[in-house]
């Protein structure tokens, strides 16, 4: 397969497009936890009621209905392991599900802004995901398809404590939002030592691209948050928006400080690291990362005129190790992936300048 085809066709459609503040939010998403009344959870299930809880799930989406869509169902048992991981590296599904589930399922929309896990650690889990800054639209999304799924099926749920879930953090409203940001300027000029605390003490968590003890690699950073007990989805969409607000503020003023104050050291920086990535022969994950992060800033601030945005959102995805497996064909070494990486890389630029 053409790497333009590969592209096209491995890259999430929602992925392509461009939203509010893309500059530096890339996507914000939505995921509600829900799990059904009459079914044991998914921790303490068997292979039979596992397959209940699916076969429940399918038949209500499988409805005519403007808020189920049309969904394809994958079930976790028939995919091989590179196709499991593919779809972690979409965000797609949960390293949980795809490692632990045995009995899971996932159904996805024709653009995958919407999956829908079942069996992972609860029996349902919505996601929605939008490009940019569209909180509130996501969680509307996922609330439409939250209250068609309710009207045909019975939640697990307590007048006093909410929807229940398998782990306690989630009980409540089971609503979990998140935005993946772009923050090279505040990491470049060392204030992101310091919002990471602050961001932390408001309620909320500060991870990496794949979410809980996954490190921020191209400095790229994941805000959710942690509270959903005792606060409305109101109140944690409020505080959420609010703190992702003021991170855009700061990193728009460090980005500008940096051209003000240190602009040849930062245009160095951003075309050393564009040339590395047009005449790598092997590069690992942590430095293509690094360097798809310079370029991405230098887009921005079009000191790097020419190259499309979407050539960070494309690549931070398509040279994860599952991505570079399915584009080889083969299952490969850690060495030959970081080999195919810088190729990918080297093609990928060589389409954008053509």
């Amino acid at each position: 397969m053409s790497l333009e085809r590969f592209i096209s066709d491995a890259i999430s459609p929602w992925m392509k497009r461009e939203g509010p503040e893309s500059d530096i939010v890339l996507s914000s998403r939505v995921r509600l936890a829900r799990n059904i009344h009459q079914y044991v959870f998914p921790i303490a299930a068997d292979k039979e009621s596992a397959h209940e809880v699916i076969s429940a799930i399918s038949t209500c989406m499988s409805e005519e209905n403007e808020e189920a869509e049309k969904l394809e169902m994958l079930m976790m048992e028939t995919l091989k392991p590179v196709q499991k991981r593919v779809l972690v590296e979409k965000h797609l599904i949960s390293p949980n599900l795809a490692e632990q589930a045995k009995y899971g399922a996932v159904l996805m929309n024709a653009d995958e802004s919407v999956s829908i896990m079942v069996n992972e650690e609860d029996h349902i889990r919505i996601q929605c995901l939008a490009p940019g800054f569209q909180l509130e639209e996501v969680l509307h999304r996922a609330n439409e398809i939250d209250d068609f799924i309710e009207k045909n099926v019975d939640y697990a749920f307590d007048e006093r404590r909410g929807y229940l879930t398998s782990c306690p953090t989630n009980v409540g409203t089971g609503l979990r939002a998140s935005v993946m940001m772009h923050l090279p300027a505040l990491v470049l000029s060392k204030k992101m030592s310091r919002i990471i605390p602050a961001i932390n003490q408001l309620g909320l968590a500060v991870r990496g691209i794949y979410g809980e003890g996954t490190e921020a690699q191209g400095n790229i950073f994941q805000i959710s948050n942690q509270m959903t007990l005792g606060k409305s989805e109101e109140d944690i969409m409020e505080d959420l928006a609010g703190v992702v607000t003021q991170v855009i503020q700061q990193e728009r003023a460090a980005r500008q400080q940096l051209q003000d104050g240190l602009k040849l050291q930062l245009e160095d920086k951003l075309f050393r690291s564009l040339g590395t990535l047009e005449n790598c022969r092997i590069i690992q994950s942590k430095e293509a990362a690094k360097c798809l992060s310079d370029v991405r800033l230098g887009i921005d601030l079009e000191i790097l005129p020419g190259i499309s945005k979407t050539i960070l959102n494309e690549l931070m995805i398509l040279t994860q190790p599952g991505f570079l497996q399915q584009y080889a064909g083969e299952v490969l070494t850690p060495e030959e992936r970081d080999i195919r990486r810088a190729t990918l890389i080297r093609e990928r630029i060589k389409l954008e300048n053509r």
